[in-house]
């Protein structure tokens, strides 16, 4: 046990994560607690955009100058999380040229470098881009990988001594008088890495100090801590719709004041199109709407009008965890801050080891996780600076060596070429294995050498495996790789928790796809059901898993159909696993 002071961080989002790595770099003795896989909440909801500032520099210059300097630093120490796209504010012929003078003056403002193109010059880059298009403003926006940057910043805090728990829920807050001194979360799947079906069992983590960075979540746990004031997070869910190629290289801001459907972030295989801002009352239970989908395609058409004509594969929301001080009185979300802020209990509510961090944007993750570390190392009296800034995350530590790790590999396909660019760094130690390494996923081009490394940090856990690699996330949605993912967990797990794991990873592939049924997508999705319900039972039909009989004149009623000789027969309703009754 650590003589450090014991930390306790609930949440497991990048500012979660990023906590966890920045006081477990300053020798605290640090454990996490996560609800679900790591990114369950906003940060697994976004769409991939890595900040300029430019959103934010005419109506929030104090969050676009912090994203600006976020959106340095996260180049350097999270390279091989970021994809260096550029961005472009483009101006339709309706567009305010009042409003396009005021984004670049408040660029500059803000130390946002930024460009004025024609609508031509726009063109040459992005030839997709709608013809009307008069001029663009460049700015320095990316596209950023939220899974890859969120379990880099886990397998940091780990390796400096971190306890990271993921599937272990809050139940409650512990109290003795007016002190926090822990929480009891509920193991939803045994100790240890996760294994499916293993009995849950209830634990009680003691600490010094409790962080509360569960975003949208924060007032929960707030009232869990019996707080007299409430931690008045303003859920605001946002629709994301994702496209089967990318139609743009380069992210496309519509320049113009607020609005819905005003961007397209161009993210790895795929471009996402974003968003809404609608107000919700609870961070889980909201609705998912086709017209907001519908709204995606109908308006961002209008910037690259080729998206009329692609495939829509998925879609998914995320709730923004907006904090409003009490007595703003702001009536629209879209007008809350984008700023995040420490609330230190003892001091607003007479709750003494107890602070929350709420607001903020998944750019400033970092530093937001400085800002709170910094905070609870001046509680605790520890004197550590924050590193963070300037250490690499584990797969950046040298990112030039990618084209040295092609050579030694023979990496010229564009599948080794995408493995050594997700891995970055770790790509000699996680590619270097004996025997064949066969890709598993071919929309994303993942291998079986990075599926394994996945299982090895994730246990059986497909989804949390998916998260590491992008598995299961291409055009095909999973229809030709569940299975495959599934057949890797052998032989370390067995059958039963194979096929739990696989029907776990395949329907949450098949949530996000059924607000995109129609056109072509309507027949992939058919093609999936086909292999997976047909050909592998995985609709669990009723199907004979005892010695054929050979005289079964029906077989049509399940499992109470009986062969004419009147002897009982079984059916299978367990997409025909061996053993089943």
């Amino acid at each position: 046990m650590s003589s450090q002071p014991h930390v306790l961080v609930i949440g497991g989002g990048s500012t979660g994560c990023g906590i966890a790595r920045d006081l477990a770099m300053r020798g605290l003795d640090v454990t996490l607690v996560e609800q679900g896989n790591l990114t369950h909440g906003t940060t697994g909801r976004m769409h991939g955009l890595l900040h300029s500032g430019g959103r934010y520099a005419v109506a929030d210059q104090a969050s676009a100058k912090e994203c600006m300097i976020e959106n340095r630093i996260l180049r350097d120490i999270a390279s091989h999380c970021v994809e260096e796209t550029g961005g472009l504010f483009v101006k339709r012929p309706e567009d305010s040229e009042e409003y396009f003078q005021k984004k670049l003056e408040g660029c500059k403002e803000c130390d946002i470098p930024v460009e004025v193109l024609s609508g031509e010059e726009a063109r040459k880059e992005e030839p997709y881009l709608a013809k009307d298009v008069e001029k663009a403003i460049r700015v320095p926006d990316g596209a950023v990988d939220p899974f890859r940057l969120c379990v880099a910043n886990a397998a940091s805090a780990e390796e400096h001594g971190a306890r990271i728990e993921t599937h272990a829920p809050v139940v409650d807050v512990l109290k003795e008088g007016d002190e926090v001194v822990g929480v009891e979360v509920e193991h939803e799947s045994g100790p240890g890495k996760r294994v499916h079906r293993e009995p849950g069992t209830r634990e009680e983590i003691r600490a010094d100090y409790v962080v509360n960075a569960t975003g949208a979540w924060a007032g929960q746990i707030g009232e869990m801590a019996g707080l007299e004031q409430e931690i008045e997070v303003r859920p605001g869910k946002g629709v994301m719709t994702i496209m089967n190629t990318r139609q743009v290289d380069t992210v496309i801001n519509r320049c113009k004041p607020k609005g819905d459907a005003d961007i397209v972030v161009p993210h790895e295989t795929t471009a996402i199109l974003g968003t809404t801002d609608v107000e919700v009352d609870d961070p889980e239970d909201y609705p998912e709407e086709q017209w907001e989908v519908d709204l995606m395609i109908d308006t961002l058409k209008e910037l690259v009008p080729i998206i009329e004509e692609a495939r829509t594969i998925r879609s998914f929301w995320g709730v923004r965890p907006l904090y409003e001080p009490p007595g703003t009185g702001t009536s629209d979300s879209t007008d809350i801050t984008r700023d995040f802020f420490l609330l230190d209990h003892s001091e607003r509510d007479g709750v003494e080891n107890f602070t929350s961090i709420v607001g903020g944007k998944f750019t400033t993750y970092r530093m937001m996780g400085e800002d709170i570390s910094d905070h609870v190392c001046d509680k605790l009296g520890v004197d550590a600076e924050c590193r963070t800034d300037e250490v690499p995350l584990p797969g950046s530590e040298d990112f030039s060596v990618l084209r040295d790790y092609m050579d030694e590999f023979g990496i010229r396909s564009p599948i080794g070429r995408r493995s050594a660019q997700r891995l970055g760094s770790r790509t000699d130690e996680v590619l270097d294995v004996d025997g064949p390494n066969p890709t598993v996923c071919e929309c994303e081009a993942v291998t079986r050498a990075e599926v394994q490394d996945g299982i090895e940090g994730s246990g059986s856990d497909l989804n949390a495996v998916r998260l590491r690699t992008r598995a299961s996330m291409g055009n095909c949605q999973g229809a030709f790789c569940c299975h495959r993912m599934a057949s890797e967990l052998y032989d370390e797990y067995d059958e039963e928790t194979a096929y739990d794991a696989w029907d776990e990873l395949y329907q949450e592939r098949w949530k996000g796809e059924r607000h995109a049924m129609w056109g072509r997508q309507l027949s992939q999705a058919a093609l999936k059901y086909s292999l997976h319900g047909t050909t592998m039972n995985r609709d669990k039909d009723a199907a004979t898993t005892d010695t054929v009989i050979s005289d079964f004149t029906a077989f049509d009623t399940g499992a109470g159909a009986s062969p004419s000789d009147g002897t009982a027969g079984t059916a299978a309703t367990d997409g025909g696993r061996r053993g089943g009754d």
